[in-house]
């Protein structure tokens, strides 16, 4: 357990690196001019690395383990992203710190889903990463108004230096606590790349993959990237104002990843629970397309909505995962990982060009109409492609025989 809670921490700050650009928008344009796309492609490649790396974390985890990929990478890419971020001089150096963080906290979700999917019974596996990332989402939480109270009190750059420091010391207690589950022969000495082929040859995940891919993007953009232009454009709000109501947000982030967590096992159904919450997801988006004036207090409630519905993440990577070889468990979650933070990351690309392609000079709320109806749009068609694929059913399963761990 004393691995898991330094996964756990790990996790925190992999929430939090994805979503505090946000709040750091005022200070961003003003000291280093970095323009609305610049800080999308930001974003964006916070998640694109994150993505692209998950080929790599794969064969990792199945080869050497959680211990030493998750910490490695965390200290090494992760730690020097902070440094870089909190003595960028331009925009284009915040990209590349945003890049490097994306590579160093690929690893550490995964790491987690890994332990859990080779020590705990299956059907136990959509609640634990459900609980997992509820409790990682309070990175989300921090990334909102206190990053924004911290950064005033203390300056951006020094906020970021001192994270820099905190992640190399979660680094290294990833290194020295998490014990790395027991190795199985047939895994080890299976090719690298050639299990991802063969895990796409499977024609049950075909569906599964759109929604596995969407189902965040828009709780994740707009919390991480879009709020606070949105409420700042269109409301004029300040710093602390963004901070507060993305805190709201993300608290309901937090809970919508532990309501989702047991849901699949008290309704006996994985596809039902995923559909149900994004279809409210999607419409909380439209509603926002809609009336895009409707004032603070209705789009806080309406992000709230669309935090508490974001959350799905664990159902479908359980649906997924029930039809995946166990040999290769390590490939089969990265690869729906893959998808899911590559879609987030795509979708922070598409949606600064729409956002600038759909801009009207002294008419904001045309530009975020658009990016709304854009969200809710790709969501709902990842929704009805996903109701072609099969349900598994949750089914009780017996927890593996312990077995001795390797460090």
């Amino acid at each position: 357990m004393a691995g898991i809670a330094a996964l756990t921490a790990a996790y925190v700050l992999s929430q939090f690196y994805r979503s505090f650009l946000a709040v750091l928008t005022p200070a961003l344009t003003a000291e280093l001019g970095a323009s609305k796309a610049d800080l999308s492609a930001a974003s964006g490649a916070w998640f694109a690395l994150f993505a692209l790396m998950q080929f790599a974390v794969g064969i990792s985890l199945d080869r050497w383990g959680p211990r030493r990929t998750a910490g490695v990478l965390l200290g090494l890419c992760a730690g020097g992203g902070a440094f870089l971020f909190a003595f960028a001089t331009a925009p284009w150096m915040v990209i590349a710190a945003m890049a490097l963080i994306g590579m160093g906290c690929a690893p550490v979700l995964m790491a987690s889903v890994f332990i859990f999917a080779k020590s705990f019974s299956p059907a136990r596996l959509a609640v634990l990463t459900s609980w997992l990332m509820a409790i990682g989402t309070m990175g989300n939480v921090v990334g909102a108004s206190p990053m924004a109270a911290a950064a005033e009190a203390f300056g951006w750059r020094e906020v970021m230096a001192g994270l820099g420091v905190i992640t190399l010391l979660v680094a290294g207690g990833i290194l020295l606590i998490v014990r790395d589950p027991a190795r199985e022969d047939s895994v080890f000495g299976s090719s690298g790349l050639g299990g991802y082929l063969e895990l796409i040859r499977l024609r049950a995940l075909w569906p599964i993959i759109p929604l596995a891919a969407l189902n965040y993007a828009a709780a994740a953009g707009i919390r991480g990237l879009w709020a606070g232009p949105y409420l700042a454009d269109v409301y004029s709000a300040d710093a602390l104002l963004i901070g507060q109501v993305t805190l709201f947000m993300a608290l309901a982030m937090a809970a919508g990843t532990f309501i989702y967590g047991p849901l699949d096992t008290l309704t006996g159904t994985r596809k039902w629970v995923a559909v149900a919450g994004n279809t409210l997801g999607a419409a909380a988006v439209a509603w926002l397309a809609v009336f895009p004036l409707a004032g603070v207090g209705a789009a806080t409630v309406a992000l709230v909505l669309i935090g508490l519905t974001g959350g799905s993440y664990g159902v479908i990577m359980a649906h997924g995962r029930a039809f995946m070889p166990a040999h290769l468990t390590g490939r089969g979650v990265t690869l729906l990982n893959f998808f899911s933070i590559g879609g987030v990351g795509l979708m922070q690309f598409a949606t600064g060009a729409v956002v600038t392609a759909s801009t009207v000079p002294g008419e904001p709320a045309v530009a975020y109409r658009t990016l709304f109806v854009f969200y809710a749009g790709v969501l709902l068609a990842s929704i009805l492609v996903y109701l072609f694929t099969r349900d598994a059913r949750p089914e009780p399963a017996s927890r593996p025989s312990p077995q001795p761990a390797e460090r």
